[in-house]
């Protein structure tokens, strides 16, 4: 497909971009701990303007050390010191003509004490984030002003690097965005009350920031169309402060939307269709003269267009889009759509932000690691001698991708009819179908990569090494973990019956297992059966996200479903089950017309001793069948575990 609208050439301001593609800001925590963007970041953010974004605005950059730091290591524009090495970040964007915005950060009272070195955090008033739970302390109006020359100063060093632009961050209810909303602005100096009084925090920003880098230098505000919180920012004063904010003189406007307070409406979890916040973008740019920039949870290249068409936005931001594919732009610019790498809204990056880490992605095991693991890194030396590869899972497809890079001649051995192992059968609960779209993806990227695929086929080692085979990556998986207790031969696994294999019949269904699988096969039977999920442990959705957990366990009781934790299952009898809890030791029955286990898989270890006796240490065990884990685990074991063999 060809997408005329996305490839335009756009302007912000004086500034020309050269598409429509804009990769929006995203804390990435790759930042040195002085603030200053080293290789890592550097090379994170070129190669997003090598895969053909027109517009790349930073993550999350504060300007103020001391209450204003939102993740660890984070970019800083906080001192002249950063500049050297914040200009080397902006010629690595510039050399692929590739425009660079810094976002200018705050976290307010949406930041913990513990990244502030136990400093209460600051807002405009004492309203506490519920997320956070900390209470915070309401700015005095002297500190209110000096906020304001840090924002300044941070833009001043901002341009001082080379950078095309700034970009305020007065959404999602961060500082500025607490100044500006009603649900946290209860001030009753000259930075609250009426709404001029809630906007004179931003336009004294915005101001300072024109006098001492002119009015020419571009500048963004990334705002809520809506607060999805009752006392918040609603639609029709957005577009009031939309108008308020074109009137000061800024070039360009950022559609975003939420707060910490209202959940998942900030970074849509997969639940959430491409698209659906559409109208908030539509009705800012219907309301203003000046470029309109909106994120869009957009995908697909045809959404982004036809949301371009529509008139919905001059921009489209494409955000975890282009962290799952730092490719997006080119390979939609080249017709490749089935290449791309589509974000599953699965939210592991966030998951693994939260958790203290660098930022990292479900599908794509380079993303925060270009330095060391990007392609540029690859040792070509596979000189056309075989590879096997035994498993076509996702690791198994991985593996074979990442060795074909190498030069290696790689054959994938898989023994079922089609490739996608169990992520095939993980595709089939509700708003999952991005996981198809994925192995259809691998497949693509196989068939590019020239990998000889060989369905239906199961090999021994001895014939591998008589063909020519030098080494062999099993990939194999693993087997469902099924517990040795009376009764168990009763019950079926989440395979069996999200198969199809083993069809469910009666009433009660008890899935024994709280994990991801569990939930989501409770999902899925939940609308025809009355459901209980029994979890040994004390919260069920293991490392899910909260949103995507909170999701689950909603869809499940919505339809009188029963979520039983700390609860262990000792029997599984004709028409019951028998659980024990885990605090005090009761035992009791719970009717069970049918029992799906879902207690996880352990490794599948059944080839590694008969291809180790042919092939030695030329054996590479990688995913569920090296560890068990989910499909991040197996991308990221498979991609290294193939970059760095034989090398």
């Amino acid at each position: 497909m060809s997408y005329p609208r996305l490839f335009e050439p756009g302007r912000i301001g004086n500034l020309e971009i050269r598409n429509r593609i804009v990769m929006p800001a995203m804390g990435c925590s790759l930042a040195e701990i002085s603030g200053e963007p080293g290789a890592r970041m550097i090379n994170y953010y070129a190669e997003r303007a090598r895969g053909g974004v027109g517009l790349i605005i930073t993550e999350i950059t504060r300007v103020d050390d001391v209450t204003g730091v939102g993740t660890p290591n984070q970019l800083s524009v906080t001192n002249t010191h950063v500049i050297s090495q914040l200009h080397r970040l902006v010629e690595a964007v510039h050399a692929y003509d590739t425009k660079l915005f810094v976002q200018l950060h705050h976290p307010g009272n949406q930041t913990p004490s513990r990244l502030i070195e136990g400093r209460q955090p600051v807002s405009a008033s004492d309203v506490t984030c519920k997320v956070i739970g900390e209470q915070p302390r309401p700015l005095t109006t002297e500190e209110v002003e000096a906020m304001v020359k840090k924002f300044v100063t941070g833009a001043v060093i901002a341009q001082k690097a080379g950078v095309d632009g700034v970009e305020i961050h007065a959404a999602h209810g961060y500082l500025v965005s607490q100044f500006l909303s009603p649900y946290t602005n209860k001030r009753t100096d000259k930075y609250g009350g009426s709404f001029n009084g809630r906007m004179r925090f931003i336009t004294e920003i915005i101001k300072g920031i024109q006098a001492f880098c002119g009015p020419r230098f571009p500048i963004s505000v990334r705002m809520n169309g809506s607060d999805y919180l009752p006392g918040g920012i609603e639609e029709a004063e957005a577009v009031e402060i939309a108008k308020y904010l074109e009137a000061l003189g800024i070039q360009c406007i950022n559609v975003s939307c939420g707060m910490y307070d209202s959940g998942a409406t900030i970074i849509e979890p997969s639940y959430f269709a491409e698209g659906w916040k559409k109208h908030l973008g539509k009705m800012i740019r219907e309301a203003v003269s000046i470029p309109v920039i909106a994120v869009d949870n957009i995908k697909h290249p045809s959404v982004a267009e036809a949301l371009l068409e529509e008139g919905c936005s001059d921009f489209v931001g494409i955000a975890r889009g282009n962290l799952a594919d730092p490719q997006w732009a080119n390979k939609a610019r080249d017709g490749q759509d089935l290449l791309i790498r589509k974000c599953l809204g699965c939210m592991e990056c966030f998951r693994i932000l939260n958790d203290g880490l660098p930022l990292g992605c479900t599908l794509n095991p380079v993303l925060g690691r270009e330095f060391e693991w990007g392609d540029a890194k690859l040792n070509r030396n596979g000189n056309g001698r075989k590879a096997a590869v035994i498993g076509g899972g996702p690791a198994g497809m991985e593996a074979a991708v990442t060795l074909a890079k190498r030069g290696f001649a790689v054959s994938l051995f898989e023994k079922a009819g089609k490739l996608g192992g169990t992520v095939n059968l993980a595709a089939v609960p509700p708003n999952k179908d991005m996981l198809k779209e994925f192995i259809e993806t691998q497949e693509a990227e196989l068939k590019q990569r020239g990998v000889n695929v060989c369905l239906n086929s199961e090999v021994t080692a001895e014939q591998l090494k008589a063909d020519g085979f030098e080494a062999v990556f099993l990939a194999v998986g693993g087997k469902p973990i099924v517990p040795d207790l009376p009764g168990i031969d009763k019950a079926v696994t989440a395979e069996d019956v999200l198969s199809g294999q083993t069809p469910v019949s009666g009433e009660n269904v008890v899935v024994i297992g709280g994990g991801v699988t569990g939930l989501e096969t409770a999902e899925t039977l939940a609308k025809d059966y009355k459901v209980t999920v029994v979890e040994m442990l004390a919260k069920v959705g293991g490392n899910l996200y909260p949103s995507v957990t909170m999701h689950l366990v909603q869809e499940i009781m919505k339809t009188g479903g029963v979520i039983a934790k700390e609860k262990a299952l000792t029997e599984v009898g004709d028409g019951f089950v028998m659980v024990k809890d885990m605090q005090s030791g009761e035992v009791t029955k719970v009717p069970a017309d049918c029992v799906v286990l879902a207690m996880g898989v352990r490794s599948d270890r059944s080839l590694v001793d008969s291809f180790k006796a042919v092939f030695a240490d030329k054996v590479i065990l990688v995913g569920d069948c090296a560890k068990a884990g989910q499909i991040y685990d197996a991308l990221h074991s498979a991609h290294d575990r193939a970059f760095v063999f034989d090398n």
